[in-house]
């Protein structure tokens, strides 16, 4: 399917959504693979849809399955996993409006909640309360011209996190310059992974020893403790 088609088709899928509904992919309990909450169970809302199309994503059955449901439901199922902890991925959680409300609901009824959203999607409309983990996205990602640098500024200092995932050395080293660029450490806690199975996680550790910049290295744990390719996990 070309770039055009792809878009096209996503427009689709979502126009077909009624009001106060989502298209959702899965909502299962797991822990947590990644970020400063790695290990924690948590309970998982990966929606439909991503209009960005990263050369190492571990996701694209996301980008066109998923079954419409009433953010009610949506609501009701999550709620009924009894997790304290509850993050909002995909896909890309913010290409559908009725997240938000979502997101307000679960802080309302007293979750720790997350999203997961890349660097290339608009921020300012999200609950406060949540806690965003920015995937800002490298050269070898494909889609680094569409970060969106201005969020940055709307993340909340000691509460928010950036992601790097790193595909190469020169990838390591563009996030690095980010990093100073930006004077992210100061603000943030700042997550770099390996893509799995194409960057020695010897190698990153290396460099990031080698930086100087006090940045946290992740594995994605899930794919360690399950098989990589396995979903709902």
């Amino acid at each position: 399917m070309s770039v055009p088609q792809a878009a096209a088709h996503r427009l689709a899928l979502l126009s077909a959504v009624p009001a106060e509904a989502l298209l959702i992919h899965e909502i299962y309990r797991s822990l947590q693979g990644e970020s400063t909450f790695a290990g924690l169970p948590c309970a998982f809302v990966r929606t439909t849809t991503c209009s960005l199309r990263c050369s190492w994503c571990d996701t694209p059955h996301a980008f066109t399955q998923g079954t419409r449901m009433t953010r009610a439901a949506v609501l009701s199922q999550v709620l009924a996993l009894d997790c304290p902890l509850v993050e909002l991925t995909g896909g890309e959680p913010l290409e559908q409006p009725e997240v938000l409300p979502l997101m307000t609901e679960l802080c309302d009824s007293g979750k720790t909640v997350l999203i997961e959203t890349a660097g290339a999607h608009d921020i300012a409309g999200i609950d406060p309360r949540v806690r965003i983990i920015m995937d800002l996205k490298c050269p070898d990602s494909g889609e680094s011209a569409r970060n969106r640098w201005e969020n940055l500024a709307l993340l909340k200092p000691g509460l928010d996190e950036i992601k790097f995932v790193i595909a190469s050395r020169g990838d390591w080293e563009w996030a690095a310059a980010r990093v100073r660029e930006h004077r992210l450490t100061e603000r943030f806690a700042v997550l770099v992974g390996a893509v799995f199975g194409r960057v020695g996680l010897g190698d990153l550790a290396d460099w990031v020893l080698a930086s100087g910049l006090n940045v946290r290295m992740q594995l994605q744990m899930h794919k360690f403790i399950w098989d990589p390719l396995a979903r709902g996990v």
